[in-house]
């Protein structure tokens, strides 16, 4: 199978990186400074043994890459925000003997949230959820670091909505040669719903800085309570923290890396490049949209999420809100909906 990876950020980079490493044919799709930086000088992907480069094809779309093979796996690992556009554009690409991507090629979604599947249902018909656990950093063009160690990223899969079969297991063995645990799960949205509510710190980071202090870690267990209402309400399981251990264990450890600095997740990173936009829409708005449609209020949810956006729009720095202000703008949210319900008749 060839890999087609589109969006070769953080997560794109190294599991199209990794892929390349253990002899898979790849094609990274990039815009901007990243399409010119990856054309120029190649993939240089930072991990614990060093500084891996490599020299793959590279396109900004479908039409740079003409008619896809049939045994083409397209992998979709642009932020949430960014999945419409892309689908748009790669539905319709034809393949060789006949169809479009759309009706014939399998598409994994590698990304945060819940949402990009469900989009990517409406034009694809055999589409891939993954639940991403892979520590990773894109913030210079044509370079992208991942400091996980044995394995570079454990990443659940299945079929969306739910299932098996052997193309999701086929990828896994693919992905298992790569220095990636890759179990094959027929509820991989029980995985991402619990990804999702670690997720929910993301924008805090980005606005705040490192959940490191005990009055972050007290502000986020805050948001993150919202979030399990809310997912309580809806009746939505996900997997609980025993069982992630479990799956997880030790296999992703971090250590430093020479020459990358510290930075954060993937919000962070987002404003870190001034890129104008950041996923908080489809984080902390997935919360915001259930809890309205549940009836639970989620007003710590709707102020990250806003704050997120601000700050992606104004270009701001990330982390440049002190921590006491966000806290006590968190505070007033909460007070404004205890008293608007108290209000009400």
């Amino acid at each position: 199978m060839r890999y087609i990876i589109i969006g070769a950020g953080a997560i794109g980079g190294t599991v199209g990186g990794r892929l390349a490493e253990a002899g898979q044919e790849v094609v990274l799709v990039a815009r901007g400074a990243h399409h010119a930086a990856l054309r120029e000088g190649g993939l240089r992907l930072r991990v614990p043994e060093g500084e891996l480069r490599f020299r793959l094809p590279v396109v900004d779309g479908p039409d740079a890459l003409g008619t896809l093979r049939a045994d083409d796996v397209l992998v979709l690992a642009v932020k949430t925000q960014d999945s419409e556009a892309a689908l748009e554009a790669w539905g319709p690409a034809p393949v060789e003997g006949g169809g479009t991507a759309a009706e014939r090629l399998p598409l994994v979604c590698a990304q945060n949230g819940v949402e990009s599947q469900r989009l990517a249902l409406r034009r694809f018909r055999h589409v891939y959820g993954v639940c991403v656990w892979l520590p990773a950093t894109h913030v210079e063009p044509g370079v992208v670091s991942a400091a996980g160690t044995p394995l570079t990223g454990v990443l659940h899969l299945g079929r969306h909505p739910h299932g098996t079969d052997d193309t999701a297991r086929r990828i896994a063995a693919d992905l298992e040669k790569a220095h990636f645990e890759a179990p094959v799960v027929p509820d991989v949205a029980r995985w991402q719903y619990a990804k999702l509510l670690s997720n929910l710190g993301n924008a805090l980071e980005a606005v705040s800085g490192p959940v490191d202090s005990e009055e972050a870690v007290a502000l986020y267990r805050r948001v993150r309570a919202e979030g399990e209402s809310v997912l309580a309400a809806a009746g939505i399981a996900y997997v609980g923290a025993e069982e992630q251990a479990a799956a997880r264990g030790d296999k992703v450890t971090l250590v430093p890396l020479e020459g990358v600095p510290r930075g954060g997740g993937s919000s962070w990173q987002s404003l870190s490049r001034g890129a104008g936009s950041i996923e908080a829409d489809h984080l902390n708005g997935e919360i915001a949209l259930l809890g309205r449609l549940h009836g639970v209020p989620t007003p710590l949810n709707e102020l990250l999420q806003r704050l997120a956006n601000q700050f992606a729009r104004e270009r701001r720095a990330p982390g440049s809100l002190p921590l006491r202000e966000l806290t006590r703008l968190a505070d007033e949210a909460v007070a404004f909906v205890q008293e608007d319900r108290g209000a009400r008749p």
